[in-house]
């Protein structure tokens, strides 16, 4: 059950993007307890996070063994680069604006609700890839999810402009998930180390103006615990979390991969009732079993896809 082209199997990809969705969860915790004890504001916590997965990712990337890159034409290199940052910024930064704008439940709804739905009709139009009914069922029932779990807390208001942000944050995310898919299919793009870095660098630069505008540097009396929370954000979250994102994406299916990655407010659910103490609420429990069943079904719906398709390539013509 490998992708001939990236080589990397099925179940594992799958793993990799469950892990990335789990540990993207961390990262609100995390930025949480940032604002608690400091002024860094989200902007600024975007900045740092970019500059210390890109660190990071260049150490991981000198340490490694050295290995003969996939043939790539410059043009699809410079596709793949400019695509996964600039993509990344417009996710990353549209989504603070949204939440500023319209409040944190109705942003992250109509973000995160709005990306599957673009990345499977785009998908779709582009690349020819089919949910059929079980897996158009399966984004229904995450999407539900998705709404119970973040709207069920607190209603929030909507407003136009933050909504279009939102929307915009949406078109970003479908854009980096389409295009690592696409690049994918027939080989290019493999190095998600690489891809990774490229993509924080490009982030970071964008970043920096608004970052800078908003206050680079935080003012806390608890300087040790800022910088141990940007370390893990830096660390997990982002390093770690995106590179194997960027593994998993060039293999599964992309409508897959945007519902797989729902997992993230499911994680930053149980953190914020088993860490950070807040209430468990029926909405919470309702909402995580609806995206959890859903991740479930598309991930054996994907795996039996695999199956069937290695089968067929196996029959002699």
């Amino acid at each position: 059950m490998s992708n001939p082209a990236a080589g990397l199997p099925v179940g594992r990809s799958l793993f990799y993007l469950i892990v990335a969705g789990v540990a993207w969860g961390t990262a609100g915790a995390a930025a949480s307890l940032i604002f608690r004890v400091s002024d860094l504001g989200p902007l600024a916590l975007s900045f740092w996070r970019c500059v210390g997965g890109l660190v990071l990712l260049l150490a991981a990337l000198v340490l490694r063994p050295r290995r003969t890159p996939a043939p790539e034409s410059r043009r699809r290199r410079l596709l793949r680069i400019l695509g996964t940052g600039v993509g990344l910024t417009v996710f990353q930064s549209a989504y603070f604006a949204a939440v500023e704008a319209t409040g944190l439940a109705v942003g992250t709804v109509v973000t995160l609700g709005a990306g599957p739905v673009l990345i499977a009709v785009g998908a779709r139009l582009t690349m020819g890839e089919r949910l059929g009914g079980g897996g158009l069922a399966a984004v229904v029932g995450a999407l539900a999810g998705l709404a119970v779990l973040v709207l069920g807390g607190d209603g929030g208001t909507v407003r136009p402009t933050g909504v279009a942000l939102a929307l915009l944050s949406a078109a970003g995310y479908a854009g980096i998930t389409l295009l690592t898919r696409w690049l994918g299919r027939d080989g290019g793009g493999s190095d998600a180390l690489a891809t990774s870095a490229w993509a924080f660098g490009i982030g970071a630069l964008g970043l920096l103006p608004m970052a800078a505008a908003e206050g680079l540097v935080p003012h806390t009396a608890d300087a040790a615990q800022v910088v141990w929370l940007l370390v893990y954000v830096a660390a997990v979250p982002t390093a770690l979390a995106y590179a194997l994102y960027f593994a998993g994406a060039a293999v599964v299916r992309a409508a897959t991969v945007s519902v797989i990655m729902l997992l993230e407010p499911v994680s930053a659910a149980v953190i914020a009732v088993a860490v950070l103490r807040e209430q468990l609420t029926a909405a919470t429990v309702v909402g995580t079993l609806l995206l959890l069943t859903a991740v479930a079904g598309l991930a054996v719906a994907e795996t039996r896809s695999a199956s069937n398709a290695r089968r067929r390539a196996a029959v002699p013509a």
